[in-house]
């Protein structure tokens, strides 16, 4: 680039340039060989960076390593760079005041079903009318565990959305939420408290204190709701469900070393189950417990 800039400026042979900055002119004659594999390589990459045009070279990367290839992330990053893909821009976090006392420290999730956070999310439908989004999230597994999609969610839906789940996975410990008037009704805090699940709700006006949720609802709104257009609620449903198993099941997660949130669950779930296998007595406690 030197030696062509000089050229291009003194108006000079590419001969006097390189003999006066003593460069070979060897060098300006070199054309990089592709390899075969590189080409497959690049080929994959733009094929899933084109079914996942909102996701990094990184997020590319454990893709691409799911499909068998051996690479590291510098070798894609070139690659991208090379195609003129999108780099994510690394943006500074900024310090807020009391994040000490933030929810998700002060009560984190310690295994499956110990803490679920649920919240609302809005979007429109072509005709211009209004979607209503409810959201269920495991915070251990990173789960989604339900996303209900309606023109309105009243607490009396949000009732029987836990109440599906509930006999599916089991009750949780604690359920986390804002203080918006579906969360906060009698008839579901009534309704929580004979089934034994404790509420969390996070101070007003803060929403960083229910973290997985506002990420989750991002994500959604990013990967989704932004690209999409629903034409009815019904599309809305389907496509939303569609997301939702692809979330779980394919899409791998950052915070969890890049597994899917469905393979965190079942090696969480493998784990658990041994640590309950019956152990082995001796015959005289055997015949102490027979007793």
């Amino acid at each position: 680039m030197v030696v062509r800039r000089v050229q291009d400026h003194l108006k000079l042979s590419q001969r006097r340039v390189c003999r006066a900055i003593r460069q070979p002119r060897s060098s300006q004659r070199y054309r990089p060989v592709v390899h075969e594999r590189d080409k497959q390589l690049k080929a994959e990459m733009l094929e899933l960076t084109q079914n996942n045009p909102r996701r990094g070279y990184r997020y590319i990367t454990q893709l691409l390593r799911d499909r068998g290839w051996r690479v590291n992330r510098k070798k894609v990053y070139r690659l991208w760079r090379q195609e003129g893909l999108k780099v994510p821009v690394r943006r500074r976090k900024k310090r807020r005041l009391g994040c000490g006392d933030n929810g998700c420290k002060v009560k984190g999730a310690e295994h499956i079903n110990h803490i679920w956070s649920y919240d609302f999310i809005h979007d429109r439908t072509a005709d211009g009318r209004s979607l209503k989004l409810l959201t269920v999230l495991d915070e251990y597994t990173r789960e989604s565990l339900a996303i209900h999609v309606g023109r309105h969610v009243r607490s009396s839906e949000v009732i029987e959305v836990l109440s599906e789940l509930f006999w599916l996975r089991g009750l949780p410990e604690f359920i986390r939420s804002d203080n918006g008037p579906e969360f906060i009704a009698r008839r579901l805090k009534r309704w929580l408290a004979d089934c034994e699940v404790e509420t969390l709700y996070v101070a007003p006006g803060s929403p960083w204190q229910n973290a997985y949720s506002e990420s989750f609802n991002s994500r959604l709104r990013d990967e989704l709701l932004s690209r999409e257009l629903f034409g009815s609620l019904r599309e809305a449903q389907v496509l939303v469900e569609d997301w939702r198993s692809h979330y779980n099941q394919r899409r791998p997660h950052s915070s969890l070393a890049y597994k899917t949130p469905a393979a965190f669950a079942a090696s969480c779930a493998a784990r658990d189950s041994a640590s309950l296998r019956p152990t082995h007595h001796t015959q005289e406690e055997a015949n102490v417990m027979r007793i």
